[in-house]
């Protein structure tokens, strides 16, 4: 008996230290950010180049309001280099827009 409290003590107390950042609502820092999105596009684009604003800023999308960073990505193919310009939130790290410049 005592052995499964503290078992699940430890589960708790565990789960709370990893979630409790995305829970009070902290920033991701940029450099998590931007590693992110280069995961996801890296599926699609060999990149060859990357940046990151580290000053997050608001921006309102479908009349929602969201904090983000914005940055860039290059990539290259068989045609050449297309840049590509992205917001990505700072609470979930969610990449919200990416479009070619």
């Amino acid at each position: 008996m005592v052995k499964r409290f503290i078992a699940g003590l430890g589960i708790g107390l565990a789960a709370g230290y990893l979630l409790g950042p995305s829970l009070k609502g902290e920033k991701i820092s940029p450099e998590k950010a931007l590693k992110e999105v280069k995961k996801a596009v890296s599926k699609t684009y060999a990149i060859s180049g990357s940046w990151i604003h580290m000053i997050p800023e608001t921006v309102e999308r479908n009349d929602i309001s969201y904090t983000v960073y914005r940055g860039g990505l290059s990539t290259t193919n068989e045609q050449g280099t297309t840049q590509f310009e992205f917001l990505v939130d700072t609470k979930a790290g969610t990449l919200l827009e990416l479009q070619s410049s």
